[in-house]
């Protein structure tokens, strides 16, 4: 049984299920998927996304506002102390730096990842944490602003081993998406056979991302499974034992069990 630690669920193409998101979870359970956590990435479209997987207990939400998103509503601390309040969120994000896209003075995406810190802590709920071209910005920020009383999950990892000993040191886990299984990955492959067997975890961030042999198409949570074979092979291990980690250390991370 897998889980996808991170998807966004509100996003992927409903198309291959008749536009029916209750066929789409069926499918998704049929296919071993036993937990997934839907990802915030802004204000306005989380009510929504909230009322779509409301009705089932094996959908957990994040709320948030992703660190490239200019438009709509900037999150306030109440307003996501608020929100996060509800039974259904687990983590607080995703948040973080993000260099790739924003450019210019970015004081204000610092400041927006310090008050999802300030809110992880109060509520003491996991962080989801997304990082490109910031990666030693982030740490500091994460470091500075005491967020390993928290911990909670680098997402996507595409950084190194030296970096990712610094993330484990501060206490948050690793999570591998598709990108694990690029042939040029090779940084990523790395961490992947020496991050301590309870300290990763296995994600797609549908509808991005798509691992081979689907590189390049939509992405769903059913296809986590090819991360998690890409690690088993790495690690020289079964993919049921790689699936049987990464839920222990989901549940264990938000406290599920």
């Amino acid at each position: 049984m897998f889980i996808d630690s991170h998807c966004h669920l509100d996003r992927i193409d409903l198309n291959p299920y008749n536009n029916d998101f209750d066929a789409f979870v069926q499918a998704a359970r049929a296919a071993q998927i036993q937990h997934m956590l839907c990802i915030a990435i802004d204000l306005e479209s989380y009510p929504a996304m909230l009322q779509m997987v409301q009705p089932y207990q094996d959908i957990s939400l994040s709320v948030g506002v992703h660190p490239n998103v200019t438009e709509g509503r900037e999150p306030t601390v109440d307003e996501l102390l608020e929100l996060a309040e509800h039974e259904k969120v687990i983590a607080i994000g995703e948040t973080g730096l993000d260099y790739f896209r924003s450019e210019g003075d970015l004081e204000w995406q610092h400041q927006r990842f310090k008050n999802h810190i300030n809110v992880a802590k109060t509520l003491n709920k996991p962080l989801i944490i997304h990082t490109r071209e910031a990666g030693h910005d982030s740490l500091d920020v994460l470091r500075q602003e005491g967020a390993d009383q928290v911990g909670g999950i680098i997402h996507c990892f595409t950084e190194d081993w030296a970096y990712a000993k610094k993330a484990l040191d501060l206490n948050f886990l690793i999570s591998f998406s598709g990108i694990v299984t690029f042939k040029n990955a090779l940084a990523i492959k790395e961490v992947a056979k020496k991050v301590p067997a309870d300290r990763f975890l296995i994600e797609t961030d549908s509808p991005y991302l798509a691992p081979v042999p689907y590189r390049g198409k939509p992405n769903y949570p059913t296809y986590v499974r090819y991360v998690a074979e890409q690690i088993a092979e790495l690690r020289d291990t079964t993919v049921e034992a790689i699936a049987e980690l990464s839920s222990n250390n989901f549940y264990r991370l938000f406290a599920m069990r």
